[in-house]
């Protein structure tokens, strides 16, 4: 914060010096504020539903209601939504996910990505790693990442190609990387005349109905992180034929 900012709130608070030893809940406050306002936003890291402030889980892209930031920032980005300010959440005691583990007597798994963490699961919990061929070859084509020099030249191309592909029938999945990322690619595909459905944590509610039908002809889906967890697409007939359900990657995801 500047000399100014700082000037404006002992101002507005009627204080001589901010930073006096006095005045440290008004300094940590004003830290918060400040995250809440520039740091945090709205359908990225949180979205307003009834009233309150949802978090959205940054590698599901799914709500998690009841979960609340902790040391005032929930209440700085109420407050900057303009919603009612509720107690914060008193945190009594806490333990890593790696030692809460290690209090179970067994442990086992199965994962996607497991065999990249095998070094961690044998450091901290003594596991090997053990990798499970496919039933059935890969068929899958891994194409190479295509770089652009703005975003929006990016999203321009990305229309560009499932434009493409819808007219020939092929069903594409979109992924974004947020709400805010899903919205603004719905509504170029909107201009563009293109029936879509969005899956965010917006629309949580129809996912099993939107998931039913991403595989299906001229079917385009766009979804954040919410579509690459335990999702099973079938493909509807004759889109093999086609060249299957082309995923389509924005931009590169956290997990």
């Amino acid at each position: 914060i500047k000399e100014e900012g700082v000037e404006k709130v002992e101002k507005i608070l009627g204080i001589e010096n901010l930073y006096s030893p006095s005045n440290f809940l008004y300094i940590h406050a004003l830290n918060q504020a400040l995250k809440a306002y520039h740091l945090f936003k709205k359908d990225v890291d949180y979205m307003l539903k009834d009233g309150e402030i949802i978090i959205v889980d940054e590698f599901t892209g799914r709500l998690m209601p009841g979960r609340r930031y902790s040391e005032g920032l929930h209440q700085a980005i109420e407050a900057k939504e303009r919603v009612k300010v509720r107690d914060e959440n008193q945190t009594l005691a806490t333990i890593t996910i790696q030692n809460y583990f290690r209090m179970y007597e067994k442990l086992a798994g199965m994962t996607g990505t497991a065999l990249t963490e095998a070094a961690e699961f044998r450091h901290i919990y003594g596991l090997e790693t053990v990798v499970i061929l496919t039933n059935e070859p890969m068929i899958r084509k891994d194409l190479p990442d295509l770089v652009y020099k703005t975003e929006q030249v990016k999203f321009d191309n990305a229309v560009e190609d499932i434009v493409s592909r819808y007219n020939r029938g092929q069903p594409v999945l979109v992924g974004t990387i947020s709400i805010e990322k899903s919205e603004r690619l719905s509504n170029m595909l909107k201009r563009r005349g293109i029936p879509h459905e969005v899956l965010n944590a917006k629309y949580h509610e129809k996912e099993a109905e939107i998931i039913a039908k991403a595989g299906q002809k001229n079917s385009v889906t766009i979804a954040t992180n919410m579509a690459g967890r335990g999702t099973d697409i079938v493909l509807g007939e004759g889109v093999v034929e086609l060249g299957g359900l082309h995923v389509f990657g924005t931009e590169r995801h956290e997990s």
